[in-house]
């Protein structure tokens, strides 16, 4: 196996773990629904919730873009392995522009889906 072989596999676990701990934050967030009483802690607690999730689903879609160039380099024979950290630098976006990739992480449909709805009924429950 080559080092592109390796890099792959490697990205690909991190990739799938970052899918576990989004849901894992969604559980979190199913579970302080049941426990949290006062919607004015709820509704909060969940939006926060929400944005963590959001900056895991950018981490994720980080790897997600070198797995795509590692799969074009295993097609094509050209790319260069190891290169996840400098990839990213070279593209990074700065201060508002790493808020607005949170934030559309965060309007994702896999993401935003339950949060809007669990704030809503932890407010027509109380």
């Amino acid at each position: 196996m080559n080092a592109l072989h390796h890099e792959w596999l490697a990205l690909q676990g991190q990739h799938e773990r970052y899918e576990a701990l989004a849901l894992g934050v969604k559980l979190v967030a199913f579970a302080a629904c049941a426990l949290v009483a006062q919607p004015a802690l709820a509704v909060p607690l969940l939006a926060l919730l929400w944005l963590q999730e959001a900056v895991l689903k950018t981490f994720q879609s980080r790897l997600g873009e070198r797995l795509l160039a590692v799969e074009r380099g295993l097609t094509a024979g050209d790319a260069v392995a190891m290169q996840l950290h400098s990839d990213w630098l070279a593209s990074r976006p700065r201060g508002a522009g790493l808020v607005a990739a949170y934030l559309k992480s965060a309007l994702r449909p896999t993401v935003a889906l339950p949060y809007p709805l669990l704030m809503l009924l932890v407010v027509a429950v109380a």
